[in-house]
């Protein structure tokens, strides 16, 4: 068989590696991709942006030489314009204007997401930056290397506004953090937990603005110099955008069936409406435990599990996908926020009736030194009525992040409060306490 793979980041790269390494014997993997580069870790942008590493070269983990020693064609710098559906060719042009077409028996889907652009007036003026890609990265790491950028507004207190908040503070800027929400991280984390890290930027200097619309970026011959809102205006010398991300699924047009966001609707395989065509990655949905239903929720995790899966179909191994929590976590000034599945207000948003229980302690037994130990906060939501756990959230200055795989794995399984209450957990000073926050949580909520 022909296996052509339109995109060639995260999702793709799993898919090509899958394919390769299991079915290379007499199949034909062809990889296309428009972009200079593959395997760009996104999630290092501010790391490197804000010089807590040392070099960006570590955030490519392949290269196209290592998909060709396995037998694989790939094209870098070249566009897809479309697809033809009944007689499976796949139409592009490369770099220097030439016509491709490839046929295929199986085609895989894997175009990613694109930043949210706001129309707004001024949008065309210099200095005003997304971040997303490699190149986006290097622009934006640039404009903070002029001494004549003081003030750089970030728009969207998501992670990576978040996190590109805390680079850019730690290169000497004035930083003003915007959203139109109550709080930071709104998407993943109930207020009792984005207010910790709330207060956290503000501790190190960040000036945070929420509950604030966007309306115009305002310049000055050409550059931008400000960011007005529904609230007030504010100077800036560079604006960074990170209001989110919309899945890129355009090649499927009108042929495939989508999700109300545009995303490929797919099966748990990863199968569109059509059963020749897979989607992978951030272009496609997801079907989330926590919901149990088909969802949206776009991670690099989550499109390397969707590439492996998705591949393993497309070459006729029927396989089904175990479904996503959404598992993420934050690092910023070495406070250490954690969640899986579903927060109490989007448990609220999607008509999941829960309860939830808080409970707070340090990791270690108070004759542990200090400077090891740290307070923990945990809220673990519930399904009322069947106690399933549907969402888990912590926050400390304590790294205690491997915790959430296991609240991610409880969710995927339907292990119930009543069950985790009774978990067999070790104890060890060096560790945690013989009645942690964990167990005690688990205790303690109403499970009636």
């Amino acid at each position: 068989m022909k296996f052509v793979i339109v995109g060639t980041n995260h999702a793709g790269i799993a898919a090509a590696n899958t394919l390769l390494d299991n079915y290379g014997e007499g199949n034909e993997v062809v990889m296309i991709d428009r972009n200079t580069n593959l395997s760009y870790l996104g999630c290092g942008t501010a790391l490197w942006v804000g010089r807590q590493i040392d070099s960006y070269k570590g955030l490519f983990y392949t290269k196209p030489e290592d998909f060709e020693a396995k037998g694989a064609r790939i094209s870098l710098e070249t566009s897809v314009d479309r697809v033809d559906f009944d007689k499976k060719v796949v139409y592009a042009t490369s770099k220097d204007g030439k016509a491709i077409e490839e046929s295929y028996d199986k085609l895989i889907l894997a175009e990613g997401s694109a930043p949210i652009a706001p129309n707004l007036p001024g949008k065309d003026l210099e200095g005003i930056h997304f971040l997303k890609l490699f190149q986006e990265g290097m622009a934006v790491d640039q404009e903070l290397a002029k001494n004549e950028v003081k003030t750089v507004a970030v728009v969207g207190a998501g992670y990576i506004g978040v996190e590109i908040a805390e680079a850019a503070a730690r290169r000497g800027k004035k930083v003003l953090l915007f959203d139109a929400a109550d709080t930071c991280l709104a998407s993943y984390y109930d207020e009792e937990f984005s207010s910790l890290m709330d207060k956290n930027l503000k501790e190190h200097g960040i000036e945070t603005h929420y509950g604030e619309f966007a309306q115009e970026y305002l310049g000055e011959n050409g550059r931008v110099c400000g960011l007005k809102t529904d609230k007030g205006q504010y100077d800036a010398d560079a604006i960074i955008n990170c209001i989110g991300f919309r899945p890129n699924s355009v090649l499927g047009g009108d042929h495939l069936e989508r999700f109300a966001n545009g995303a490929y609707l797919v099966s748990r395989g990863f199968q569109t409406s059509d059963p020749d065509v897979f989607a992978i990655g951030d272009c496609a949905t997801n079907y989330s435990n926590a919901l149990q239903a088909t969802t949206y929720i776009a991670l690099a995790s989550n499109a390397v599990r969707s590439g492996i899966v998705g591949a393993h179909n497309a070459a006729g191994t029927a396989i089904e996908g175990a479904g996503v929590q959404g598992s993420n976590g934050i690092d910023i000034f070495d406070l250490k926020l954690v969640s899986t599945g579903l927060s109490v207000k989007a448990a609220e948003k999607f008509g999941v009736n829960v309860k939830y229980v808080d409970y707070e302690d340090t990791q270690l037994p108070g004759f542990m030194p200090a400077e090891k130990n740290a307070t923990v906060k945990i809220r673990i939501v519930y399904e009322k009525g069947t106690n399933r756990i549907v969402g888990t959230q912590l926050a400390s200055h304590y790294d205690m992040h491997e915790l959430i795989h296991m609240f991610s794995l409880a969710i995927q399984e339907g292990i119930t409060m009543d069950k985790l209450q009774l978990l067999d957990i070790f104890f060890l000073p060096h560790y945690n306490q013989p009645y942690n926050y964990v167990t005690m949580a688990a205790l303690t909520a109403d499970k009636n």
